[in-house]
């Protein structure tokens, strides 16, 4: 529940007639869709059960995609519904050009673009080229055939290091816990060679110092192409290839920087030889008409680096993690948005915002990890704040009916690698990957008709599910919905940005976007606010009487 106005007298951080630096990101003319976009990632398996299995399927996106059109937003992004045994929630592909038999069929991938198309929602999709599953019928291939084969070629195999190459070829760790290397066996039972994987065992990388792996993924590339996808988020895409000889690494796992083991010198991670790869797919996807676009996962750190992903000849966008993992913190937040822009405008590029995904608790959650009784209003108001920015905006379902994770699912019911693979030291990423609640009444939420979904729901959901928040106009369905109208009628995503010069220093995030001034009060007291209309807040008391209590945000149009 949202919190009561602080009885704390108002302390006055904005001017009645504010003033703002020059603008440090001015608006675009440029109509291409995806520089301004809002594109909603949607995980199938926990989105609506349509057949009553217990999984979420194709049919079930396709049913309910009027709701995402309800929120203006322009496209969606499907995390992988290919045939996969499911080791990782689908990033384990066995079949790159199929459809899982749990999802449905590719005439059901068919009537969902289709559907789509009706209403005027792009479809993305997810692409996993650094590794795929185990049982995708390459490995398999690799497995059966001798080192040095062409089949094996498709992979990264190495002998062993150490008295009968027991030892594995370097040091390696693996982002899901344990060494990065697992050891084969020979016909005769013997010990084999080692197979490169950077995350779950099951998920072994493919070699991209192989000409057949590039024409295997531009094969793919085109299947996927010629069905409509408008685009492809690259999962991983700075990681496909690796330095030459596979030095051994000191630093972290995910290659990002320490102070000792800076990130730009891990060899699994950034090599250049990975641009010309995009700028190869950037081709093909300009044979096919309409704007087609690439997205890159690339956990790149700093930003400066960041940027070589979205230059004009490769990507489109790239998920903006510092942004993402932005403290809750005005100071290090304004820092963060002047960086990222003034990165990616440095590349002509929009610089895109997210604050959920499927690999990170919901920021519900998040930024209540210290106050938990404040964390929707936190969200409610850095989700307003996020939604005024210029650029692109991901969201994550569920994000807009306020969900937090599930913190209390019993371990024997967790499915993430993570928790396997470290003995449970690492809890994964199952708590925000949990069925959506849809229907109030119904059981487990109108998710589907089953006995339950693949992850149990937490119990008070009810008051969370998308019909009893349709219905009352303060829920934050209803903020979520209202907040993406105005932000494509006033143009905010195409807009600019300005600082205002009172915020400077303190606990209060303060901009001018086109004619739009947006405040988000960051800290622990009240704050004044320049008189103006309220076009949006977080909260029904966000601005009232020219106050901003703690952790609001408001949209004015100043008078």
């Amino acid at each position: 529940m949202p919190n009561a106005v602080s009885l704390a007298p108002a302390v006055s951080a904005l001017s009645p007639a504010p003033t703002f630096h020059a603008p440090l990101h001015t608006a675009h003319d440029d109509d291409a869709w995806w520089r301004s976009s809002v594109i909603y990632q949607v995980y199938p398996r926990s989105f609506r059960d349509l057949n009553g299995d217990g999984q979420g399927d194709l049919a079930g996106i396709t049913a309910e995609l009027h709701q995402l059109a309800d929120l203006s937003v322009d496209a969606i992004w499907m995390s992988p519904f290919y045939t996969s045994p499911q080791r990782d929630g689908g990033y384990d592909v066995a079949d790159y050009c199929d459809v899982d038999p749990m999802f449905g069929t590719l005439e059901d991938f068919d009537r969902l673009t289709a559907r789509a198309t009706e209403l005027g929602i792009k479809v993305i999709i997810d692409l996993v080229p650094n590794h795929c599953s185990s049982e995708h019928a390459l490995f398999k291939a690799a497995l059966a055939a001798e080192p040095g084969s062409p089949e094996r070629a498709m992979f990264i195999f190495r002998d062993g290091t150490g008295p009968d190459g027991s030892n594995p070829p370097n040091n390696w760790q693996s982002h899901f816990g344990g060494s990065a290397w697992t050891r084969t066996l020979n016909d005769d039972g013997t010990p084999g060679q080692w197979y490169l994987h950077l995350f779950d065992s099951s998920q072994p990388d493919f070699n991209w110092d192989n000409p057949a792996v590039h024409a295997e993924f531009e094969r793919i590339l085109r299947f996927w192409l010629d069905r409509n996808v408008t685009g492809f988020r690259v999962d991983v895409a700075h990681a496909l290839v690796k330095a030459e000889g596979l030095p051994d690494w000191h630093g972290r796992p995910d290659g990002c920087s320490t102070e000792e083991h800076p990130g730009h010198a891990a060899p699994m991670f950034g090599q250049k030889a990975i641009h010309d790869i995009y700028r190869r797919w950037r081709s093909i996807l300009g044979e096919y008409d309409g704007d087609r676009i690439l997205c890159a996962e690339a956990t790149i750190d700093p930003l400066s680096r960041l940027v070589n992903w979205v230059r004009n000849d490769q990507m489109h966008q790239a998920f903006n993690f510092a942004y993402l993992h932005h403290p809750w913190d005005a100071a290090r937040l304004r820092e963060i948005i002047t960086d990222s822009l003034q990165a990616f405008d440095s590349v002509g590029a929009p610089t895109t915002w997210v604050l959920s995904n499927h690999d990170v608790p919901r920021h519900a959650t998040r930024f209540g990890e210290e106050r938990p009784e404040v964390g929707l209003d936190r969200a409610r108001a850095a989700s307003l704040a996020m939604l005024a920015l210029p650029g692109g905006v991901y969201l994550y379902q569920g994000e807009e009916l306020g969900l937090p994770d599930h913190l209390t699912i019993p371990d024997e019911l967790r499915q993430d690698p993570t928790f396997v693979r470290t003995g449970g030291e690492r809890v994964g990423r199952d708590g925000c990957r949990v069925p959506l609640p849809w229907r109030a009444d119904e059981p487990h939420y109108g998710f589907g008709s089953n006995d339950g979904g693949w992850l149990p729901q937490p119990e008070d959901w009810a008051t969370l599910a998308r019909d009893s928040q349709q219905a009352d106009p303060a829920s934050t369905l209803n903020l979520y919905r209202s907040a993406l109208s105005l932000r494509k009628e006033l143009g905010l995503g195409a807009g600019s940005l300005s600082w205002a010069v009172d915020a400077d220093g303190t606990d209060t995030i303060a901009f001018l976007n086109n004619d739009v001034m947006v405040i988000f009060n960051m800290g622990q007291s009240d704050i004044n606010v320049p008189a103006g209309s309220v076009l949006a807040a977080s909260h029904a008391d966000a601005g009232a009487d020219g106050v901003l209590a703690p952790n609001r945000c408001v949209w004015l149009r100043l008078n």
